[in-house]
C-alpha cells in the first residue's frame, strides 16, 4: 500500500496523490508532502522513490531492510533508519517482532518505508488526517511526531516484561522448575534484543538533537532532545530489568542448590545412621537361632537382646551426637 498526504496552507489536506503529480508538489516549498510505503515490493517503490531524486545507495538501503538504526546526511535530505520492537507474551513464551522504519526527510517532505504495519506510523497518520495542526509546523516536526510515537511504543513492552519478572520471582521461591529457567532465559533474550535497538537509536536521536542539519530547524532540536531523554530512560530501564533477570537467575540457582543440599543432607544422615548397623549385622551374621560350632554364648538369648539394644540405641546415639556437632 502506498498512501500520501499533502498539506498546503489555506487549502484542505489532500490524500492519495497520483505519482505523476509528486514532482510538481515537491517544487512548492510552502507545502508538506508525506508518502508512506507499507508492505510494498521493491519494484513498486523504486519508481516513486526515484521521483524524489534520492541517491541510489540510499534507495538500496531503504529497500533492503537489514540495517541497525543510523543517520546519513545527504545534504538536501536525511536518510534515517529506526527500529521498532513489539514483544508479546504467548503463554509462557515470548514473541518478538522487530521492524525497520526507513525515513527520508527533506525541507518539505517526509517519505517513510516499512515492510510491516507500525502502530506509531498509523497513529501519526490518523492524527494528521484528523487535525491539520499536526502538519502545519514543517517536515522536521512531523518527523518528531513519528519518532515520539515510535519510542512511546516501547513502554507497553517494558511494562509486560516487568510484570513477567515479578511473577517469575514469586515462582523462584515457591515452586521453581525447569520451566522457570526457560522463562528467565526467554526474558533475557527479549531484553538483549531491545538493548541492541536502543543503543544505536539513542545515538541517532542524539545527532538529531545536537548536530546542525540543513533540513532541521534549530528551534526544533529541543523536541528531538526530549525523545533522546526518553531513550536514555528506556535504556536505563532495560539495564535494570536485565539486572533483575540476572538476579532472579542467580536466586533460582541458589534455591535449587539449597534444595539439592537438603536432599543430600537427608540421604547422608540416613546412610550414616544405618552404616554401623550394617557393620554389626554383617559381623554377627544374625545367626541367633541355629548356633554354628561351639559359639553358643554368641548366639544365646542374652546376646540376642544385647544385639537388639545396640541396633536400637546406636542410631539414636549417633543422631544425638550429630545434633551436638550441629551437623543436622
Amino acid at each position: 500500500m502506498i498512501r500520501s498526504l499533502y498539506y498546503l496552507p489555506g487549502k484542505p489536506v489532500r490524500k492519495d496523490i497520483p505519482a505523476g503529480e509528486l514532482p510538481k508538489l515537491l517544487r512548492n516549498r510552502q507545502g508538506l508532502l508525506w508518502v508512506d510505503f507499507v508492505s510494498e515490493p521493491p519494484e513498486t517503490c523504486l519508481p516513486v522513490l526515484q521521483t524524489f531524486k534520492f541517491h541510489h545507495l540510499a534507495i538500496d538501503d531503504a529497500l533492503q531492510e537489514t540495517h541497525v538504526p543510523k543517520l546519513d546526511d545527504w545534504g538536501d535530505y536525511l536518510y534515517i533508519v529506526l527500529n521498532y520492537m513489539n514483544a508479546e507474551k504467548n503463554g509462557d513464551a515470548w514473541e518478538t517482532q522487530v521492524d525497520e522504519l526507513d525515513i527520508f526527510l527533506g525541507k518539505n517532505y517526509v517519505v517513510t518505508h516499512h515492510d510491516l504495519p507500525i502502530a506509531a506510523v498509523d497513529e501519526t497518520w490518523e492524527s494528521c488526517d484528523r487535525d491539520v495542526r499536526n502538519v502545519q509546523q514543517g517536515a522536521d516536526h512531523l518527523l518528531y511526531k513519528i519518532t515520539d510515537n515510535l519510542v512511546a511504543g516501547y513502554m507497553p513492552a517494558v511494562e509486560k516484561i516487568d510484570d513477567a519478572i515479578d511473577q517469575i520471582e514469586d515462582q523462584v521461591f515457591d515452586r521453581p522448575s525447569p520451566r522457570t529457567l526457560e522463562k528467565l532465559f526467554a526474558l533475557k533474550r527479549v531484553l538483549l534484543a531491545m538493548r541492541r535497538i536502543l543503543l544505536p537509536q539513542r545515538e541517532v536521536l542524539n545527532k538529531l538533537a545536537r548536530d546542525d542539519y540543513k533540513v532541521i530547524d534549530p528551534k526544533d532540536r529541543v523536541f528531538f532532545r526530549d525523545i533522546y531523554d526518553h531513550l536514555v530512560r528506556l535504556h536505563d530501564l532495560n539495564e535494570s530489568l536485565r539486572d533483575l533477570v540476572g538476579g532472579a537467575l542467580d536466586t533460582y540457582l541458589s534455591v535449587i542448590n539449597n534444595r539439592m543440599n537438603e536432599v543430600m543432607k537427608t540421604l547422608t544422615i540416613i546412610t550414616t545412621l544405618f552404616m554401623p548397623l550394617t557393620f554389626v549385622t554383617g559381623f554377627f551374621g544374625m545367626n541367633f537361632f541355629e548356633p554354628p560350632g561351639s559359639l553358643n554364648s554368641w548366639t544365646g538369648t542374652p546376646a540376642f537382646y544385647a544385639m537388639l539394644a545396640i541396633t536400637l540405641l546406636l542410631p539414636i546415639g549417633m543422631y544425638i551426637w550429630m545434633r551436638r556437632r550441629t551437623w543436622v
